[in-house]
C-alpha cells in the first residue's frame, strides 16, 4: 500500500509544480514553455506505454473543452492568451494531468 501511494505522488509531482507556478509565471508564453520543458523531463525520467496517445489526447481534447466553455460564457479565465479565451499554458496543463490519471489508474489496478 505505501509503495502505491509513494507512486501516486511521485507520478503527481509534476502537475503539482505545475499548478504551483502559475501565481509565479506572469506570462503565459513563458509559462507554456516552462511546462514543455516539464513535460519533456518528466517523459525523459519514466515513459510508459500509451503515455504520448493521453498527452495528444489530453490536450486536444481540453482544449475544444475549454474552448467551448470559454466560447459560451461557461467559465472565464483573467489569462486569455489563447483565442482570446484561456491561457495558452492551460491545454499543456491538461495533457500532463491525462497522462498522470492514467498512470495512477495502473497502479491502483496492480
Amino acid at each position: 500500500m505505501e509503495k502505491k501511494v509513494l507512486g501516486i505522488v511521485l507520478n503527481a509531482l509534476p502537475v503539482i509544480l505545475m499548478v504551483a507556478l502559475i501565481p509565479f509565471v506572469g506570462e503565459d508564453y513563458t509559462l507554456a514553455v516552462i511546462y514543455i520543458l516539464i513535460i519533456i523531463a518528466s517523459l525523459s525520467i519514466k515513459r510508459e506505454p500509451k503515455d504520448f496517445l493521453f498527452l495528444i489526447f489530453g490536450f486536444l481534447i481540453m482544449t475544444l473543452c475549454e474552448y467551448i466553455f470559454t466560447s459560451t460564457g461557461v467559465e472565464s479565465f483573467n489569462r486569455d492568451s489563447l483565442f482570446g479565451l484561456m491561457p495558452v499554458w492551460l491545454p499543456f496543463l491538461w495533457s500532463y494531468a491525462f497522462v498522470t490519471m492514467k498512470r495512477v489508474i495502473v497502479i491502483l489496478e496492480n
